[in-house]
């Protein structure tokens, strides 16, 4: 295969709380950004061949992302430029508690008009896994193109990995995010889902319980839930495992933390392969993506600032 991941969904500018001005008015940093880009960032990192599928205005902000997402190495062929449409931006605040608080210019915005007849079909039939999330689902043309990408990826037997990244101010509503999210849930055979997204999803009050409701209604082989500061947890094969975090005082923000810790699990499954792939594969590769995770909590952004895979093996030796 040509590529090890192909990845499709959203690529925009991160606008990031900064130190206040002399006088006093709040500051922004524009990082470029996005979870599908940011996991193919970490991937290159990790020396795995990548490649995206998406669109950026054809505006000062689209050639930012454009530039910072060819030094991280992702082959950008399947990459739009609208002239029409402004590229996206988030706006994100720190909150007390650590967690964030996101302010979308996207209605729309440019990754949102990428067309079914737009994509790259080769990109996705070269690659051993097609990743991609739940914002690209959030309304036409790129829930069509999305759900072509899908098809391809199971036409050609191409692994499918999933993120819901639920950003519930971009849906129209909570019932369409749940339909959306769930049709995700159906067309996928590695997910990665956060503490507060499956307990909204499932409607249930334990993580636990939570799994169980979506492995009744969805047949996933591999699943890792990230739990924030607790850690994440591992379900396969009708095990659990508990992995604990990495925590550490010069944590600055959280941006990107689960993209790093998805993008580790990707690159382990890749090593072993799905047909041999063990629990103690999977907690070893665990370990690995919350170390990496805690690493780019001490960086601002994301995208451009992914650990190496040296720069996680020392940080291990260092935490043992």
């Amino acid at each position: 295969m040509k590529y090890d991941v192909t990845a499709l969904g959203e690529l925009l500018i991160d606008f990031i709380a900064a130190e206040p001005s002399a006088q006093g008015n709040l500051q922004f940093e524009a990082n470029p950004g996005g979870a599908p880009c940011n996991v193919l960032s970490m991937l290159q990192n990790l020396g795995r061949k990548t490649a995206f599928i998406g669109k950026v205005g054809d505006d000062g902000f689209g050639r930012q992302l454009r530039e910072a997402v060819e030094s991280c190495g992702v082959d950008l062929c399947g990459l739009m430029m609208d002239k029409e449409i402004h590229s996206t931006l988030a706006f994100v605040h720190k909150l007390p508690d650590g967690d964030r608080d996101f302010s979308f210019y996207r209605n729309p915005g440019a990754d949102m008009m990428l067309k079914e007849d737009e994509i790259n079909e080769d990109l996705i039939r070269n690659a051993r896994i097609f990743h991609f999330g739940s914002l690209s689902l959030t309304g036409e043309p790129v829930r069509t193109a999305t759900q072509k990408a899908l098809r391809i990826a199971e036409e050609n037997q191409v692994l499918r990995s999933y993120d819901p990244n639920l950003r519930m101010p971009l849906w129209s509503s909570e019932s369409e995010a749940r339909e959306q999210i769930l049709w995700g849930m159906a067309h996928c055979d590695i997910l990665k889902i956060a503490d507060n997204e499956i307990l909204w999803l499932s409607g249930k009050d334990d993580y636990d319980e939570g799994i169980a409701w979506l492995q009744e209604r969805f047949a996933i082989p591999v699943i890792f839930l990230t739990l924030g500061p607790e850690g994440s947890r591992i379900y396969f094969n009708g095990e659990r495992r508990d992995i604990p975090p990495f925590l550490q005082e010069n944590t600055i923000e959280t941006t990107g933390a689960g993209d790093t810790f998805c993008a580790c699990m990707l690159d382990g499954i890749l090593e072993t392969g799905m047909d041999h792939l063990t629990m103690e594969k999977l907690v070893q590769s665990a370990v690995f993506a919350s170390a990496a995770a805690s690493l780019i909590t001490t960086r601002k952004g994301a995208l451009k600032a992914m650990p190496s895979r040296k720069e996680v093996q020392t940080f291990l030796s260092l935490n043992k």
